[in-house]
């Protein structure tokens, strides 16, 4: 099953909305019970149930650089790479985060993305939004063992670090280095993904942050991960070149547009 996407005219509550649609694979199948007797019947699905067939609601950052198009929020991605990993079908909401539109600051007053409507409810943070989607549809899991789940969580904020730092000599570089070479050596044991051979909800999460990092310290530091951490380099390619990530990852132009204030102070 996969989703496509298009753009629909502009709603008067909304300035843009994406739909993606879900459409079954002819050869699933669904097993129903026989009231009248033990047995169960093979039955070809023809169309989906209403519940799966209603697009969920995803407000997310819009593009600041090409109207109407996706715009470059890591923790946005992550949740958009969940649905498409699960095969759900959303009903993306993109969000003018410089102009925030009354209609989403009614449904999230904190005026943050992304925003997800969960049995009518709007649900904030990529944590829980990620939790509670996997709780709601297990299927395929991409749930992360615990004992796992905090690998490479200090990545992003060491590269932040060393984003905004403006002292060559001040630790941050060597810090994000280390971060970096801790992950390397992780992956060497247990990779090519967090998981192992599977890939599951961290490395969703961690994926949009390396590609932040690529992009920023490319473009304001001339920096690029080193050759001496090879299986760093080997995740984060294999994550980029998922259909997932490149049909929900924003611009380079986004990214760079993005970080500027904060390099700049």
């Amino acid at each position: 099953m996969s989703t496509t996407a298009r753009i629909h005219p502009t709603a008067s509550t909304l300035s843009s909305t994406i739909k993606h649609h879900f459409r079954p694979s002819p050869h699933s199948v669904v097993f129903r019970s026989n009231p009248n007797s033990l047995t169960r019947r093979r039955t070809t699905i023809t169309t989906l149930t209403a519940a799966m067939a209603t697009p969920l609601e995803v407000c997310v950052k819009s593009s600041v650089t090409v109207p109407n198009k996706l715009g470059d929020c890591p923790f946005c991605q992550r949740v958009l790479l969940t649905l498409e990993e699960k095969h759900l079908p959303y009903d993306l909401k993109l969000v003018d985060l410089a102009n925030k539109p009354e209609w989403f600051l009614k449904i999230n007053p904190k005026g943050l993305v992304p925003v997800v409507k969960l049995e009518e409810q709007w649900i904030s943070d990529s944590d829980i939004i990620t939790q509670t989607l996997e709780e709601k549809y297990p299927d395929p899991p991409l749930t992360t063992p615990p004992e796992k789940a905090s690998v490479g969580s200090k990545i992003f904020s060491t590269f932040i670090g060393f984003l905004k730092s403006k002292d060559p000599k001040d630790g941050t570089e060597q810090a994000l280095i280390n971060e970096l070479s801790t992950f390397n050596d992780y992956l060497k044991v247990n990779g090519p993904f967090v998981n192992g051979e599977k890939l599951s909800s961290v490395d969703f999460s961690l994926a949009p942050k390396l590609y932040h990092l690529e992009i920023a310290l490319g473009h304001f530091k001339n920096w690029s991960v080193p050759d001496s951490l090879p299986f760093v380099k080997s995740y984060m390619k294999s994550l980029f070149s998922l259909d997932s990530f490149t049909k929900t990852s924003g611009s380079k132009e986004d990214v760079i547009v993005g970080w500027k204030p904060k390099v700049l102070g």
